[in-house]
């Protein structure tokens, strides 16, 4: 039976990974997609009252894997909650919760802005510049135009998050670096192809499959001002019918079809989800993983599968990973039709 192992260092590069291992009951990394931090748990036995409350802002970097197979970095985390508790007849623990370093204070503050006959790219460059982080954006995406969009009273996290919605796109800040990429794609920020993590049954202890009609939608419907034409019009990607309407009206049609062909997708690739619990831990599993399943039923194992959240967790079971994935399979046309929506009509 392997050995998990994990490491552990402040920000000063001390490792505390030794001065823990005696007191530790469980770590837990759960690792999200877009404006989610990635948050720590560690929590530690203080039956002898001897450990000392840590300090709020504290930044710890994180490597987990197995003792032999060498370490996969997780990156660093700022301390922002710490508890201790205790009864009668049992261990007091302490509990220090941990979201990620690179998600600062300044991203979180409402601010207002406009942005006019430019791109998403230079968009979200000069948001990138504000907060001293590299952009790494799809070059697809980074052309794509933007005729006008408002940030009113809104945080530039909320804001990319916003903009990553509209279109199909995975928005994350890692190691000082502001990813824009689409969620469809399986390639990291510099274009290197993820390859599939092959899971068994064998590999898992617990798992659930669902499908759905997903709000029985037939297509979605948005829509956008025609200013020659002086009047509201409508794209339809899908079929018409029971087609979601989407609430936010568009400066152009592209950017209309754009924002209802990422909701299609969205609704898509959610009709089919799968959770799964590995009991031997994989330490590469992390959202935006394609995985690949065998051993399930011809249905389940035919599909590619996606990772949207992964949740890591070393304690005295070892060493176990929970995946959350969705269908990466969508239908990834922009294709639509245009009509005339009369001013007033929904």
């Amino acid at each position: 039976m392997p050995t998990p192992a994990y490491r552990l260092t402040l920000k000063t590069g001390k490792d505390i990974t030794t001065t823990l291992a005696q007191r530790l009951i469980t770590l837990t990394l759960t690792e999200a997609r877009n404006n989610e931090a990635d948050q720590l748990d560690i929590t530690l036995d203080d039956s002898d009252g001897q450990l000392a409350l840590p300090s709020k802002g504290q930044t710890l970097a994180l490597a987990i894997g197995w003792q032999g197979q060498g370490l996969i970095d997780k990156g660093t985390y700022t301390v922002n909650e710490v508890e201790h508790t205790g009864q009668i007849g049992s261990a007091d623990q302490i509990t220090i919760r941990a979201r990620s370093a690179d998600l600062s204070s300044n991203l979180r503050t409402r601010q207002d802005a406009s942005y006019h006959s430019t791109t998403l790219g230079a968009i979200l460059t000069q948001i990138a510049a504000r907060h001293s982080l590299a952009p790494r954006i799809d070059p697809t995406l980074a052309a794509t135009a933007v005729a006008h969009i408002d940030q009113t009273g809104e945080s530039d996290l909320a804001f990319v998050t916003r903009l990553a919605k509209r279109y199909d796109a995975v928005a994350t800040i890692k190691l000082g670096r502001l990813l824009f990429l689409p969620i469809s794609g399986t390639k990291t920020s510099k274009g290197k192809k993820l390859e599939p993590v092959q899971i068994t049954r064998a590999s898992g202890d617990q798992h659930r499959y669902h499908t759905s009609d997903r709000d029985h939608y037939s297509g979605v419907r948005a829509y956008y001002h025609d200013g020659k034409a002086a009047k509201r019009k409508g794209v339809l990607v899908g079929k018409s019918g029971n087609a979601k309407r989407l609430q936010e009206s568009y400066a152009t049609q592209a950017e209309a079809q754009a924002a209802a062909a990422a909701e299609w997708r969205r609704l898509q690739r959610g009709a089919a989800t799968f959770e799964l619990t590995l009991a031997l831990g994989n330490p590469l599993l992390s959202p935006q993983t394609p995985v690949q399943v065998s051993g399930f039923k011809p249905d389940i194992n035919a599909i590619n599968w996606l990772t949207i959240r992964a949740t890591h967790t070393i304690g005295d079971g070892g060493y176990t990973t929970r995946i959350e994935l969705e269908n990466a399979e969508a239908d990834t046309s922009t294709g639509g039709t245009v009509h005339d929506l009369d001013v007033g009509q929904e």
